[in-house]
């Protein structure tokens, strides 16, 4: 039965003449200035499939963005480890199998110095050292001023948790994040050498996940960036990144088509998607009424924004009944526990 299903989507990934990649909107100079949406990008231009892009603006803190479209599935970020992962071992595209030579353990471990100690890095700078704007810039910029300053606090405060973060030991653990990433870049520097690509001259899932982590470091991150600045002291990966920005990223804006998309709803894939998608044909189309699911997203999309601003007039009314010392002291025993 499994089998059986995986042949299905491979059929209809060979089938779908281009995909769709849905992701996040353009910015500092990037297709899309998403940390988690550029990968899967640069993952499909590496692999040379034809595809179009969309952006969702609808949920800015969803966590199924990116997400590739083909045929009547859908691959989502949130599911099977991600975009690349799932059409990696469902066999659909696969960029390591090219690499039979190569030890799976030593793409593996490469592997993993960027999607931990690189990625903990990034998300640490963007969310809890940078002053907020280019996070906003990315997910809230579209949003009413109100909900898009609590989903940032939120989300600062959900990454502070997750990297175990707490006023007693902010500066301790700001000095292992960025003795980490160091270590990581150092690793990849060598690893590299004088190559083209990570491992042998061809391109893996690690360079697409890799040149992803520099670009954004390289593009969006201020000057005064801790990161920033020790992935230029490695002039290899500089190098290496500006090459594959040229070859990857100049020419995407003919290549590539660029609008905006409706979320779909959650389910498990492969699934048939909404009919909202049909404007995702490259070809243009002419005006027609909308259908009944077509009116259903809109619907969803006002009870979100609804629903969030109940959200903030709520946060608010807590608020003014707490000081800011209250507040912040309830931060720092939320995450001892």
């Amino acid at each position: 039965m499994a089998s059986a299903a995986a042949a299905a989507t491979a059929a209809e990934w060979e089938a779908a003449e281009r995909k769709v990649l849905v992701a996040r909107k353009p910015c500092f100079g990037l297709p899309t200035a998403c940390p988690t949406s550029l990968p899967v990008l640069l993952y499909l231009r590496l692999a040379q499939v034809p595809f179009d892009i969309h952006v969702d603006t609808s949920f800015p803190d969803a966590d199924h963005i990116p997400y590739v479209e083909f045929g009547d599935c859908v691959a989502f970020n949130n599911e099977k480890g991600g975009v690349i992962e799932y059409l990696r071992v469902e066999k659909i595209l696969d960029l390591n199998s090219k690499h039979p030579s190569v030890s799976p353990t030593d793409v593996l471990s490469t592997k993993a110095l960027v999607s931990t100690w690189l990625t903990d890095a990034l998300q640490y700078e963007l969310w809890v050292v940078t002053d907020g704007s280019i996070a906003h810039d990315i997910y809230f910029s579209d949003l009413p001023w109100p909900i898009g300053n609590i989903l940032h606090w939120k989300k600062t405060r959900d990454v502070k948790q997750l990297l175990g973060i707490t006023k007693l030991n902010a500066a301790e653990k700001e000095e292992e994040i960025y003795q980490k990433a160091s270590a990581a870049y150092d690793a990849l520097s060598l690893k590299l050498g004088d190559q083209i690509f990570l491992f042998d001259n061809s391109p893996t899932d690690v360079d697409a996940l890799f040149l992803g982590h520099a670009l954004f470091v390289l593009n969006a991150l201020p000057d005064t960036s801790v990161l920033k600045g020790t992935l230029q002291k490695h002039e290899n990966l500089v190098n290496f990144v500006e090459h594959h920005k040229v070859q990857l990223l100049e020419d995407l804006s003919s290549s590539s088509g660029l609008g905006s998309s409706p979320s779909p709803s959650s389910s498990s894939t492969p699934r048939k998607r909404a009919s909202a998608g049909q404007s995702y044909k490259p070809k243009p189309r002419a005006k027609k009424e909308r259908t009944e699911e077509e009116k259903k997203f809109r619907r969803r999309s006002k009870y979100f924004l609804a629903a969030q601003l109940v959200g903030v007039l709520v946060f608010l009314s807590v608020l003014g009944g707490v000081d800011s010392s209250e507040l912040d002291d309830d931060d720092g025993m939320d995450y001892e526990d």
